[in-house]
């Protein structure tokens, strides 16, 4: 009989080595000989190495397992209930499901910790099962009135979207204890209904039930998602500052994540520099609350703040600071974290892979933008928008009609914003019809109910082409109110076709529906002036000036050797801005003397012209 514990600890190291297909099936053959594959504690340290969870390696060896392992012959509840529990917490939680049909196979009947461990894999992410498979299971063995069960089952429930299922759960449980609620809070927070969450606090508060740390954590979740900083501050006051719960990582973020979302920046840095122990969680919420805030010099600048105090970023981390990168063009910096993700073999899922994509096509590399889409291991929705919305913006609008006819052939349902891509690919490409067809089966085909972006794409695709009233009965046919970007749509083609008439139409109800707004009145005088309609262009400009209308300054930012510099119009607080204005000077000044020399030489050449006809 082969030692298992030295053994085990070998084949691990092996498989931490990341060795190739054939040393693979060495490793293979080893596992299944040795009695490996049916050794609990082998399977949960395997299982627990999530730094591999992508490697194609590690995914043959794990197939090896789950398709070669079978029960001992005195398999016992206790037994599967560790195999359970050790595959709901690898990358693969819904293999969860085949281990507890292994059981009933094998005669096994699970019992009142079995079906927790089970139905935990509905929080790992969006699984195509749904809790009402384990629910039937539940109500078989006589375990719906188990407090814990039920309790995994709100969770489980809410989770996956099912908040009337999961509220009649809650309603029919003998023992609602503050892990109940808070189940039920998170829910709603998980499913956008904060409004809801909050009330549902409100009525536990109510009844005098006991309110911890991780109820803390939903509700001021909640309170952010709502904008309601007047409940989020009590909460802070009531709550935390008071003592009545425990002060640790997982509040501080919460509360930095709830005060950005509220647009308080300056309350969230406070909370996160009186930190008494700041780690990754909390590093990343300032990070994402500065990103959500539009302030991405200041979401770079944690960042490098952050690895300096030696703190690890994890993929949250680096999917914020990537999108910070992306806004403000700072492809040098983006290009240090993508190197940084290499070097550290930090896996490329989804939504870091998507934030990667979407940083080198906002930075104008499109080419790398689809090198790291084409070698990403993993895509979902999102990261197929990404590309397509990206070659999208930089005019390559067959590409992007292409990337999303071969989506749609690897069984990926686009989303809204897919749509929105795929229909201003249309719009610069000038594919009227097609862009039509997409416009319909979007709807009819995958039941998506247009938004406002979609309508603006297809006044803008009409618009552009010259099919000006057709744009403007799009206008007219829309279910909602129309939004003065889907009217700048229009009016901004009525002004490439010169179609004065119904672009002044436009420009007046912009003024009216904005008045505050400069550009509004800027655009309706450049379309007088292109009329030749100087004393409605010069009203126009008198209406600004006397309603007190401020030109909005415009921004600009561009990086040298990994800085930001940031412009804004008129301003001269630069420390560079006399450097600046000097060469522009300088320039313009040449500009002037070339515009000279040219005019002498045409006068020149046609004053010889004139000498030479006489």
């Amino acid at each position: 009989m082969v030692a298992l514990g030295p053994l085990r600890n070998t084949v691990i190291s092996l498989i931490m080595k990341r060795q190739n297909l054939e040393q693979c099936k060495h490793i293979q053959s080893i596992i299944l000989t040795s009695g490996l594959s049916q050794d609990t504690i082998f399977l949960t340290n395997f299982l627990q190495l999530e730094p591999l969870s992508f490697s194609p390696y590690y995914s043959f060896l794990f197939n090896t397992l789950l398709f070669h392992t079978t029960a001992p012959n005195n398999a016992t509840t206790r037994f599967f209930n560790k195999m359970i529990a050790a595959f709901s917490t690898s990358p693969y939680p819904q293999t969860t499901l085949l281990c507890y049909s292994t059981m009933r196979r094998n005669g096994v009947v699970p019992d009142q910790h079995t079906f927790p461990l089970l139905l935990k894999m509905f929080s790992k992410s969006k699984l195509e099962h749904n809790p009402f498979v384990l629910y039937a299971q539940v109500i078989r063995f006589g375990l719906d009135t188990d407090h814990f069960v039920s309790n995994a089952l709100v969770s489980a429930f809410a989770n996956s979207g099912f908040m009337q299922s999961a509220h009649q759960v809650f309603d029919q449980s003998s023992l609602k204890d503050v892990v109940a609620w808070t189940a039920l809070i998170n829910g709603y927070v998980k499913n956008d209904c904060p409004s809801e969450a909050l009330k549902c606090f409100v009525k536990m508060r109510s009844i005098g039930m006991e309110v911890d740390g991780v109820t803390i954590v939903s509700v001021l979740r909640a309170a952010g998602m709502a904008g309601d900083t007047y409940f989020g501050k009590w909460v802070h006051g009531f709550y935390v500052s008071a003592g009545r719960v425990q002060l640790d990582a997982y509040i501080c973020s919460a509360l930095v994540d709830m005060y950005f979302k509220c647009g308080h920046c300056d309350d969230g840095w406070k909370v996160f520099d009186e930190m008494p122990y700041k780690n990754v969680v909390s590093w990343t919420a300032l990070i994402a609350g500065y990103v959500k805030c539009n302030k991405f010099q200041d979401a770079l600048r944690v960042f490098w703040e952050m690895m300096l105090n030696n703190i690890l970023p994890n993929e949250f981390t680096l999917s914020s600071v990537l999108s910070a990168c992306a806004h403000i063009g700072a492809l040098d910096q983006g290009r240090l974290v993508h190197q940084y993700i290499e070097s550290n073999r930090i896996n490329l899922n989804p939504a870091l892979g998507t934030a990667l994509v979407d940083m080198y096509a906002k930075c104008g590399c499109i080419d790398e933008a689809v090198r790291v889409f084409e070698n990403l291991p993993v895509k979902d929705v999102y990261t197929w928008t990404a590309i397509v919305n990206g070659l999208a913006v930089h005019g390559d609008a067959l590409g992007a009609l292409n990337v999303f006819s071969c989506m749609l052939r690897n069984g990926i349902q686009p989303n809204e914003v897919t749509f929105t891509g795929v229909l201003s690919a249309c719009s610069h490409g000038g594919f009227v019809d097609k862009g039509k067809r997409l416009f319909e089966i979007m709807s009819n085909v995958y039941k998506l109910k247009p938004n406002m972006d979609h309508y603006g794409c297809m006044v803008d695709l009409l618009g552009r082409a010259g099919h000006l009233e057709e744009a403007k009965q799009i206008i007219d046919d829309m279910p909602m109110k129309p939004s003065p970007g889907v009217l700048g749509a229009l009016f901004g083609a009525c002004m490439i076709h010169k179609a004065f008439e119904i672009g002044e139409v436009i420009g007046n109800y912009l003024i009216n529906l904005q008045p505050n707004h400069s550009g509004r009145y800027a655009l309706l005088a450049n379309l007088y002036s292109m009329s030749q309609n100087w004393e409605a262009a010069a009203q126009v400009r008198k209406l600004m000036k006397g309603v007190h209308v401020e030109k909005t300054p415009g921004y600009s930012w561009i990086e040298v050797n990994g800085l930001i510099h940031e412009f804004k119009a008129f301003d001269h607080s630069h420390s560079e801005s006399f450097g600046v204005y000097s060469i522009l000077e300088n320039l313009t000044l040449q500009l002037k003397k070339l515009a000279c020399q040219v005019q002498k030489n045409e006068d020149l050449s046609i004053l010889e012209s004139n000498t030479d006809e006489g």
